[in-house]
């Protein structure tokens, strides 16, 4: 099958994609989509992406296919300990601070929310760090929400799975504490040890959702890498959403190419890249 997409046909996933995602798709990315998207046209024996619009826009398809063109058209690109000084900040600076007028227990944990979570190396990270600092404060608690949009990407953080070429950055002593060698030496893998697993919830959300549906209000959010492939005003409305859900004093972490500059929001920038709500 060699489908083509035409340009009536990109204009029309391009505009159904900003409006449920919030994913700017300009004309630069038509190759792109077709690349992904004609596996789908495969898997559904469509032989026309026109034909695939006409599913897609249609209640069967808005309810079966949505899910997998999130999946094709989203971009997971994630490590460990991925942008170090932010895990530093995290513990040194951010966390001392708000332990100055809280204090984060069994009863009132620490809660973190790592959102756009991808295949589970954020949340993992912060679990890692945040372990160790709960080992050497008696009472200290802390629990993690993970999100992202894809289904693909949480089914492979749930699982915690990860190719051996991946810990390169995860530090000798946490590697032994937090992760499980896999036994096939032609394809080494590591594991998330149990204990770990267990701190992190992960669950599918849509930042183009009206409501989040967030179990409770956070102390930190980690979105990094995220906001980049919105527009100017998604990104503004989306940073206003979060603040509903960021505590007084909390703190945000962006991607290193990210910024608030010139947005309305409650946020005050404390470091590159970190917003405090003040």
């Amino acid at each position: 099958m060699d489908a083509t997409l035409t340009k009536r046909d990109f204009q029309q996933l391009s505009s159904f994609i900003y409006d449920n995602l919030g994913i700017k798709m300009p004309d630069s990315k038509s190759t792109m989509l077709t690349g992904r998207l004609t596996k789908r046209l495969r898997a559904l024996e469509l032989s026309s992406f026109s034909e695939y619009c006409d599913f897609l826009f249609s209640p069967e398809g808005q309810e079966e296919e949505m899910v997998h063109l999130v999946n094709v058209i989203t971009t997971n690109k994630t490590d460990f300990f991925r942008e170090p000084s932010h895990f530093s900040y995290l513990t040194q600076t951010a966390l001392p601070t708000l332990q100055k007028t809280r204090t984060y227990s069994y009863q009132n944990s620490l809660k973190v929310w790592s959102a756009g979570c991808s295949t589970g190396e954020e949340p993992y990270t912060l679990a890692m760090v945040l372990s160790e600092i709960e080992a050497s404060q008696a009472g200290f608690r802390f629990d993690i929400l993970a999100t992202d949009i894809s289904t693909r990407v949480l089914e492979i953080a749930r699982r915690a799975i990860y190719p051996m070429g991946l810990i390169q950055p995860v530090a000798p002593l946490f590697r032994k504490k937090y992760l499980l060698k896999g036994k096939n030496a032609k394809n080494p893998q590591v594991r998330i040890v149990p204990e770990l697993r267990k701190r992190v919830r992960f669950g599918r959300l849509n930042f183009m959702d009206e409501n989040f549906g967030l179990p409770y209000t956070v102390d930190i959010i980690f979105c990094r890498n995220v906001i980049i492939y919105f527009d100017k005003q998604t990104q503004e409305k989306l940073m206003i959403k979060f603040c509903q859900f960021l505590n007084q004093g909390g703190y945000l972490f962006l991607g290193h190419s990210e910024s608030l500059h010139g947005y309305d929001t409650p946020l005050s920038q404390v470091a590159p890249t970190i917003y405090r709500k003040l």
